[in-house]
């Protein structure tokens, strides 16, 4: 048995797909196959059943795969102890990042995060929280950036900020006199939303405690799953929408005129980097935490007189 041999069958497993999974490991095919029969032989199971499409392991395949990924990522820490001890940040870091996190928080910090660490190269995707818990355990994302508590087996959080939700609020609104807002006011409200899927919507509706009201008098249903598409909506066609109060930090004074922070406590969302319980790459993500905290105003490092929202994957 080898690494190599272990590295294709997790391969397989992920692509479900022997000619993916050959060109994911720039191999050719009948080589990838030819060292997964091998391994089959040494440990006399089979691993996949070949019979159906796309390939699945079979029962005992699962147990040696699982295994298989912590034995690769055990290894894989042996290259981490070499750079702690010269005291290098180098490599590939792979991260995950929500759509409601990363255009906000992104830009200024990859500019500051390559000019620090220039031997440290950066993958990074934009995906919902549930495929980045998914590609994290797959192995396919080494951290991501998202809300939290996850409550998630097999995940690592490490809570970075706590980001407030305030309300962007149409003039033609009648809470666009108020100062500030509560939650029950939020309810009566023309409400417009992120779509299914992003944790902020499920956030939003918790928040307060919002059922869709507005069903029977709307003539349509928009679903979007963009921040920035909301306040427009808002602007054009009244009502109000939940914004994170890092997408208002670059604001000017018209477009400030329109948000109503809540009344105490605040209701916040936690972001953290979460990782695999088993992860490797713990250099990189330590460098990664530091420059995010280095960013983000001092506010928002305290969930004192803040309420968490919760949400479900």
């Amino acid at each position: 048995m080898t690494l190599v041999q272990l590295e294709y069958i997790i391969a397989v497993d992920t692509y479900r797909s022997f000619v993916a999974a050959a060109e994911h490991c720039f191999v050719t095919q009948p080589t990838l196959s030819m060292q997964i029969q091998k391994l089959e032989e040494s440990i006399g199971a089979k691993v996949f059943d070949r019979s159906r499409q796309p390939v699945v392991p079979t029962e005992i395949g699962e147990k040696i795969i699982k295994q298989a990924r912590v034995i690769l990522n055990e290894s894989k820490k042996i290259g981490e102890l070499l750079q702690e001890s010269k005291g290098e940040v180098s490599g590939e870091l792979k991260i995950g990042v929500i759509p409601t996190v990363a255009p906000y928080l992104l830009p200024d910090l990859l500019t500051k995060f390559l000019k620090t660490y220039p031997k440290l190269q950066l993958q990074i995707w934009e995906y919902t929280t549930e495929r980045i818990v998914q590609e994290l355990k797959l192995g396919k994302l080494d951290c991501g950036i998202l809300s939290t508590p996850l409550q998630e087996s097999g995940v690592e959080e490490m809570p970075l900020y706590y980001e407030t939700f305030v309300a962007y609020v149409s003039e033609k609104s009648a809470l666009y006199q108020k100062k500030m807002v509560t939650t029950d006011e939020i309810a009566d409200e023309k409400l417009w939303l992120l779509n299914e899927g992003h944790c902020m919507r499920g956030q939003v509706l918790n928040l307060c405690h919002y059922k869709h009201n507005q069903g029977g008098a709307s003539t349509f249903e928009y679903n979007t799953g963009s921040v920035e598409t909301l306040k427009r909506m808002v602007d054009i066609n009244g009502g109000l929408t939940i914004l994170p109060e890092m997408s208002i930090l670059n604001y000017d004074e018209d477009q400030l005129g329109h948000v109503r922070y809540f009344k105490s406590p605040e209701p916040v969302r936690e972001i953290s980097i979460v990782t695999t319980t088993n992860f490797v790459k713990k250099q990189a993500v330590r460098a990664l935490k530091n420059e995010i905290l280095e960013l983000v105003p001092e506010r928002f490092k305290t969930k004192k007189k803040k309420e968490v929202m919760a949400f479900e994957l």
